[in-house]
């Protein structure tokens, strides 16, 4: 083997692996964004740090820099109901920050002895003896071959290592598209959306550095015309966005039952959103991805005899939790649920007019 472990995609879980892995495994790590600037692919999200995250950064010593934080830090989210036309304003205590800037700097703190290849896209993965060849492209288009004896699927909701070597354990995805926009609303807000005639998912928006953030996630079919749709009922709320700066797309997934969890099997790992760890009732991935990560990092440094086994253990705690959302999902995105929930005013705080 030309490696002993090969990690395919450098996100919050591939670049928290590959720091936390022991230096004595030769390992390469594959990504498609670039490390520096601002080109290649930026991922649609609001750039929250949720209290789950936070904790997993306390464990692993880690403090955020400044440089990746944005203004203003928003404290509540105010949530709508288009369906009920009711809103309420919840206290939330995230950490706001550039999200792209957040990758880069995470990939920054991979040690050196790890290898390190961006702009780069996986094609293939293919079992040889005694592990695995893993086929990529680099930036120039040239396809190369490496083997590896351990392969770990960080590389998101579209997984390459999850459709490809475990094509009968499927995700339900849906679209994430987000909007940038020049700040026009008067007072910065962290809004969360429901409207189940565009989306029974949700969507979100963010004041950030003087852009204003709209995104949403929807159904595969019709999901530019349905978030266009949704952006024209919220000018009717006070929402003001302007001609669009730029407009990011990617696939996420919402799982919505316990086997949509998978741990992979036969020295192939999934970690983070390719395992399908991610929240159904917030979208919420990054604390999971550095949970699974930190999970997966500590049996293969302590050289597990039964690694995926192991692993499937040890994050069953994960998928319990994570199915609780799923449950919370089920109640948030029906509007009847819904409707009950926010005219109680639950947790609900009334703002100075």
């Amino acid at each position: 083997m030309d490696y002993d472990i090969a990690i395919i995609g450098l996100g919050p879980a591939g670049s928290t692996l590959a720091r936390l892995l022991s230096s004595s495994f030769k390992v390469i790590a594959l990504d498609k964004k670039h490390q520096t600037g601002d080109e290649g692919f930026h991922k649609p999200c609001g750039g929250l740090l949720a209290d789950d995250a936070q904790k997993a950064f306390v464990r692993q010593n880690l403090n955020l820099p400044k440089s990746i934080l944005t203004d203003p830090q928003i404290f509540s989210v105010k949530t709508f109901d288009l369906q009920s036309k009711l809103v309420r304003n919840y206290q939330r205590s995230y950490v706001s920050f550039d999200r792209h800037k957040f990758d880069l700097w995470l990939k920054s703190l991979i040690p050196e002895n790890v290898t390190v290849l961006h702009n780069t896209l996986c094609k293939e993965v293919r079992r040889v003896i005694d592990g695995y060849q893993v086929t990529y492209q680099d930036e120039n288009k040239v396809e190369h071959n490496i083997t590896a004896q351990y392969v770990v699927g960080a590389d998101g909701a579209n997984s390459v290592v999850r459709r490809m070597r475990y094509p009968n354990h499927s995700i339900r995805q849906y679209v994430a598209i987000q909007q940038w926009f020049a700040e026009k609303n008067p007072h910065p807000f962290y809004s969360c959306i429901f409207d189940n005639a565009t989306t029974n998912c949700y969507a979100w928006s963010i004041s950030k550095d003087g852009y204003f953030i709209f995104g949403g996630a929807f159904a595969k079919k019709e999901a530019n015309e349905h978030f266009e749709l949704l952006k024209e009922k919220l000018t009717q709320q006070g929402f003001v966005f302007g001609e669009p700066l730029k407009t990011e797309k990617c696939l996420v997934v919402y799982p919505n039952r316990f086997r949509d969890f998978y741990t992979g099997n036969e020295n192939i790992f999934l970690i983070g959103e390719a395992a399908g760890f991610i929240s159904a009732s917030s979208l919420e991935g990054i604390s999971y991805a550095l949970d699974s990560a930190e999970i997966l990092s500590k049996i293969l440094n302590d050289r597990h005899p039964k690694p995926n086994k192991r692993y499937y253990q040890k994050t069953m705690p994960l998928r319990i939790k994570l199915y609780s959302k799923i449950i919370k999902a089920k109640f948030l995105t029906t509007p009847l649920w819904r409707k009950l929930i926010m005219a109680s005013k639950i947790q609900h705080i009334n703002t100075i007019k």
